[in-house]
């Protein structure tokens, strides 16, 4: 009889797991899992408690109703250390509780992110008198959809909860966990301001760290429809998205949720790192370690501004009207309609600025429902969405982003990156950068996955879309013609649009002179 299967965080397959069951009456059967992970063995119906053990994952005890219409996903979670704060996202003076797995003592700490990391303050050591008490504890089935809820189980006493009170100062905090074995995580905290405190307002792409957000599982990018029904033995073998030249991420009619319950390893920094120093890793050249460049160097450039996370800009928690300027940077691919609606509102009839610092940004349309949000990808039969007639996933369903942002991705250039080339050097963006017309700027970049300037990673271009009077100011020298224009957009009553259409361009602000200088240029303006 086949019962189920076993798999880790990753919904990877656990072979040799040994599993107890017993029911009501006391009686117990052993069962180990196969080399796919799956659990055979021949059991009276019933209700039974199921334990599992296997060195290097976390024992757990399930419940299970026999006989299943479906598999049961019995879910381990891995020795190690990792965690994250609930909400990850809060006001100044509100309280979060941080949520740590870690089968050994370790020590927390809370950092600003700024030019340099500054200690907050310490926060414990913490353990527990039972052994592994520190552990936490995944639910079965498909967490990726209803999140990871730790902190759930066993610490139901209020002496075991642990909060956090957000400092008064609005920006990007992370919380710093280490074990005396030499284990080290990091991981976000978005504090936004108690009440507006400065002109500029700066989103963190948090939808966007959650769509590429793996743990779990699935992200949009892995099972982006659903988890499989049977766990992963080898990627190469089993995840469509290798070993069928023709998969395409998004070609399902429908997508179930993603939780923000969950940790974002990807989102982890290094204790040592330096905000000059290279962003080395896939995701994070374009997850939370890149953003921290820009804010780091709005402190370096005397720009004071108050920090948002998107998601408060959907729940109105960020209120547009109290700023002169809005900036949303590196790789903000995901909006809420709402979302987007407010913005362009804002901008085009009440006079707002934005500076788009990012690339394939506002792409694609979510909903949220609770902790977890709706992607609506819709059935894509090619990256330039032309099976579909749109410019985008969010044309799909609205309107193509360009009518806000003047640029739109397209696939030309796409994981390549290159300098800039000025195209209309009379614009007051290049003030005190000495650029003329054909000369190059961008050339120094921290971005290593897409090393080369800062046009890069996925770039956005003018479309037919675009407002009639978006004015091009430089362009990338990206293959295939597929470098990101840089755009400005004058709007009514003295408002105002920038677009660099580059994920790349945040990762040059610390170390390239000229896109400091331009950026520089840009906002003070808008800030006028």
């Amino acid at each position: 009889m086949l019962i189920g299967y076993v798999s880790d965080e990753r919904y990877v397959a656990l072979a040799d797991v040994v599993l107890e069951f017993v029911n009501d009456r006391g009686e117990s059967w052993e069962a180990r899992s196969r080399a796919t992970g799956s659990v055979h063995v021949e059991l009276p119906p019933g209700d039974y408690v199921v334990t599992l053990q296997k060195a290097g994952l976390g024992a757990k005890r399930s419940r299970v109703t026999l006989p299943v219409s479906t598999p049961h996903q019995f879910r381990l979670l891995s020795d190690g250390l990792s965690g994250y704060v609930w909400p990850k996202w809060v006001r100044s003076g509100e309280a979060g509780e941080f949520r740590v797995h870690a089968i050994e003592q370790y020590f927390l700490e809370l950092w600003r992110y700024g030019w340099t990391p500054e200690l907050v303050r310490g926060l414990g050591t913490h353990d527990e008198h039972g052994p592994r008490a520190t552990m936490q504890i995944t639910p079965d089935g498909d967490y990726t959809q209803t999140g990871v809820e730790w902190n759930k189980v066993g610490y139901s006493s209020p002496t075991h909860k642990q909060f956090v009170t957000a400092p008064e100062r609005s920006g990007l905090y992370y919380f710093r966990a280490r074990t005396p074995s030499g284990l080290r995580f990091s991981f976000p905290w978005i504090v936004a301001p108690a009440r507006p405190m400065a002109p500029l307002a700066v989103l963190a792409s948090n939808i966007t760290w959650n769509a590429y957000n793996s743990f779990g599982g699935r992200s949009n990018y892995i099972h982006a429809d659903e988890l499989p029904p049977t766990p992963t033995v080898n990627s190469r073998f089993d995840l469509k998205r290798y070993r069928d030249a023709e998969f395409l991420s998004w070609n399902a009619p429908q997508y179930v949720p993603l939780s923000f319950d969950r940790p974002e390893p990807f989102n982890h920094i290094e204790f040592d790192e330096q905000i000059t120093d290279p962003i080395v890793g896939r995701q994070a050249c374009h997850l939370a370690p890149a953003e921290w460049r820009l804010v780091g160097w709005l402190e370096r450039q005397g720009l004071p501004y108050d920090y948002y996370a998107e998601t408060q800009l959907d729940d109105g928690t960020l209120d547009l009207s109290a700023y002169r300027a809005l900036i949303t940077a590196v790789h903000p691919e995901y909006w809420t309609r709402a979302m987007y609606d407010r913005v362009k509102q804002w901008v085009y009839h009440d006079g707002g600025r934005l500076l788009y610092l990012g690339g394939n940004g506002i792409n694609c349309e979510v909903e949220f429902h609770g902790s977890s949000m709706t992607v609506h990808n819709g059935q894509i039969t090619g990256l330039d969405f032309a099976g579909v007639g749109a410019e985008s996933r969010l044309a799909l369903r609205h309107e193509s982003e360009a009518n806000l942002v003047g640029v739109v991705f397209t696939p030309t250039g796409v994981m390549t990156g290159a300098p800039y080339r000025v195209v209309d050097a009379s614009h007051w963006i290049f003030n005190q950068t000495g650029l003329k017309n054909g000369d190059l700027f961008g050339l120094k970049s921290l971005h290593r996955r897409c090393p080369g300037g800062a046009s890069g990673h996925e770039t956005d271009k003018i479309s037919p879309s675009s407002p009639a009077n978006t004015r091009l100011l430089a362009k990338g020298l990206n293959p295939d013609d597929g470098g990101a224009e840089l755009v400005h957009i004058k709007t009514p009553r003295h408002g105002g649009v920038i677009s660099v259409g580059s994920i790349n361009w945040v990762s040059s602000l610390p170390v390239d002179e000229h896109v400091s200088q331009v950026t520089d240029n840009a906002i003070r303006r808008f800030l006028e």
